[in-house]
This record gives structure tokens, sequence and C-alpha cells, in this order.
């Protein structure tokens, strides 16, 4: 009987306090995810516009890095 009302106390002790692992569940039921994994999604989507921005700071930064050796010759 001591057990009982034992379980019965921590468990109204646990639900009054909230566990990180509620915090990072989606309303879903699912864990949140991660910023990687949203951003890879995001990559996965727009692959078009991902490669252009990727060549445009290559060739920025090549440039850049061209013209630097070029005025300190």
């Amino acid at each position: 009987m001591e057990t009982e009302n034992l379980s019965s106390a921590e468990e109204s002790q646990e639900s009054a306090i909230p566990s990180a692992s509620n915090t990072e569940v989606a309303p879903s039921g699912e864990p949140k995810p991660s910023y990687v994994k949203l951003a890879m999604r995001n990559m996965v989507r727009k692959r078009g516009k991902s490669l252009q921005h990727f060549f445009l700071t290559t060739i920025g930064l090549l440039s850049i890095l061209i013209g630097l050796s070029y005025l300190t010759r």
C-alpha cells in the first residue's frame, strides 16, 4: 500500500516538472529536426539557387585573391 502511494506521488512530481524531452518534441509527437537537417533539406529543394550562390561565391573569392596577388606583386 505504501509503494502505491509512493508511486502515485512520484508520478505527480514527474508530471509537474517538464522534462527536456517534452520541450524538444513537436506537436505531432516527433522530435524537432535539427538545424543541419533543415538546412540540408532546404538545399535539396532549392538546388539551382544553392549551386548559383556557391559558384558566385567561388568566383568572388578567386577574383579577390587574384586581385590582391596582382596588387602586392
